[in-house]
């Protein structure tokens, strides 16, 4: 349960409210082991539940994972399913242990694309999880940076036609208001996991002032220590959001 690094976190104050996470390396990992794609999709379910578990004990208050992009819907129709079956599992599978755990699910994204199959066990999850206190987990799931701006956008645009907006009255706190991440704040660490330096079209918005820590870890060997080492980096940061500190010209 405990560590070193969690108990230097614990000294170092300051932790991440917000924590974002990029799974990327399953597909890889599954690869360098000679076997299928969702072989690796599999093994990564136990590096999700690393992450909660740690970001529960380094008192994380929410946690954001993107699970499916809607770019993944272009990938071969068995890896799809694959996945979707994995998401059915992992709901069915962990729901009892995380209402257990206080942990409250929530999944964003443009879920009119899943299968009834899946949206029932989404829904499940949702509701099964619904009031734990202990953190918050996101699920992104059919999910796009780009397409969750330009529905803001559209939603806004909406709303200016019919009256019910002054286009010049428009701020970030009104297109804040159109996001998935709708009375969130954001995130203060991304975390990317198979040592790839790139957000993949993931919260455009959001990430504008985040830390962001790269992991070479392939995701179906993420541990809590690795996501622990990623706090720690981030507690050694000064945040500056664009601003310059004392003394600096």
């Amino acid at each position: 349960m405990s560590s070193e690094t969690l108990e230097r976190i614990r000294l170092g104050g300051g932790v991440p409210r917000h924590v974002a996470v990029i799974m990327d390396g399953n597909g890889r990992w599954a690869v360098q082991r000679g076997m299928p794609r969702h072989a690796g999709h599999r093994h990564g379910m136990s590096a999700v539940r690393e992450a909660v578990e740690g970001a529960r004990e380094a008192g994380v208050e929410i946690l954001t994972l993107f699970a499916f992009s809607t770019e993944n819907w272009q990938r071969p129709s068995t890896e799809i399913g694959a996945l979707m079956a994995l998401l059915r599992l992992y709901a069915e599978k962990e729901r009892r242990e995380l209402r257990k755990q206080g942990v409250e699910v929530h999944v964003l994204g443009a879920l009119d694309r899943l299968d009834e199959g899946t949206r029932k066990a989404v829904d499940a999850i949702v509701d099964g999880t619904r009031g734990g206190e202990a953190l918050r987990l996101n699920l992104m799931i059919s999910y796009s940076g780009r397409e969750e701006l330009l529905r803001a956008m559209r939603s806004i645009a909406r709303d200016a036609v019919a009256g019910d907006v002054d286009p010049e009255a428009i701020d970030e706190d009104a297109v804040e208001r159109k996001l998935f991440t709708a009375g969130l704040p954001d995130p203060d660490l991304l975390i990317r996991t198979s040592g790839e330096f790139r957000i993949s079209n993931f919260l455009l918005w959001q990430l504008a002032y985040t830390e962001i820590h790269v992991s070479p870890v392939l995701w179906p060997e993420f541990t809590r220590e690795d996501l622990f080492q990623a706090v720690l980096d981030y507690q050694g940061r000064e945040r500056r959001f664009g601003r310059v500190t004392a003394g600096e010209g």
